[in-house]
């Protein structure tokens, strides 16, 4: 049974609970919508929640596209954006109250239309009864009176300290690439954060650093890994590589990782929407105890601790 409680969660106001006991999701309510929690009850939080840390993001350009002293926050935690990234459309000021509808296993929150973008949006968190497990289903309609051609992105903002695990592509296409890796300009292909392994991409989030990264992967498996302290995040989304078109030179998982925290995010297909469409995003998101120690740079120790998640 999955229980909901309206609780206030630290400085993000009210907050609706989702727990089934073993695992438990914390969701904004009075902003957002954000998932600023999600974890084994009591223990580790997958989600960063260092709100106060953030930067604010405003100019000249909001104030035109939005209103005047529009501001958007990252809050932290999971959101949903549209992908190609675009100033000052994709930066939301997602401030006010969202609307909250309770269902059988979960809920469902609807934040106001973005009228500005010609986007309604939301996410609806279905939690399993008896398994550490919950599907996070992402959806915009395009309410505007033109086409628009954009994906679904999904962007979890997980706490310092964590080490991303990415699975690359291992199938056989003889002469041919069998993988798309972006990188964006600002990234340093030398940084000690970052090994690239027969297998596996590994990402080791490091507070005490000052400059960013960002990589783009085209997942055959769609599926990622995060780890904090004794606890495993995965995130599995449901990728069509290599037919679906994905924006970014055609990756469907992307990771950017600074001082403060780093980025799970997966994106749909990127497709022409006529006005009044819905398209949808799915992740499967599962917690599973650390089951061994691992050394991120060394592809038996990441594989024995993949192999090992059950």
């Amino acid at each position: 049974m999955v229980e909901k409680t309206t609780i206030q969660f630290k400085n993000y106001g009210k907050c609706i609970k989702l727990s089934n006991g073993i695992i438990e999701a914390i969701a904004t309510t009075e902003i957002g919508p954000r998932i600023i929690y999600f974890g084994f009850v009591g223990e580790e939080n997958i989600m960063n929640t260092a709100k106060d840390e953030f930067e604010p993001v405003t100019n000249e350009l909001f104030d035109k596209h939005f209103y005047k002293g529009a501001v958007w926050n990252n809050y932290g935690g999971h959101r949903l954006w549209a992908s190609p990234e675009k100033m000052p459309d994709t930066y939301y000021p997602d401030c006010k109250p969202v609307d909250v509808t309770l269902t059988e296993h979960g809920v469902v929150l609807t934040p106001d239309p973005h009228t500005e973008n010609g986007q309604a949006m939301s996410i609806e968190l279905i939690m399993k009864d008896n398994e550490p497990t919950m599907d996070v289903i992402h959806s915009i309609k395009n309410i505007s009176d033109k086409i628009q051609d954009i994906a679904i992105w999904a962007l979890s903002v997980c706490e310092k300290n964590g080490l991303l695990i990415v699975p690359l592509n291992t199938n056989d296409t003889g002469l041919l690439h069998n993988r798309t890796i972006s990188v964006w300009s600002y990234t340093d292909l030398s940084d000690d954060r970052i090994f690239f392994g027969k297998k596996y991409f590994t990402l080791k989030q490091n507070p005490k650093t000052d400059t960013a990264m960002k990589f783009g992967f085209d997942l055959n498996e769609g599926t990622a890994y995060y780890v904090v302290g004794n606890s495993v995040f995965k995130n599995k989304y449901y990728p069509n590589h290599p037919d679906g078109r994905y924006p970014d030179g055609g990756v469907s998982m992307e990771t950017y990782s600074c001082g403060i925290f780093t980025e799970l995010e997966t994106l749909s297909e990127q497709k022409e929407m006529v006005p009044g469409e819905v398209a949808t995003h799915k992740e499967t998101w599962t917690m599973f105890k650390k089951p061994c120690e691992i050394d991120a740079k060394d592809n038996d120790s990441i594989e024995k601790f993949v192999t090992s998640l059950k």
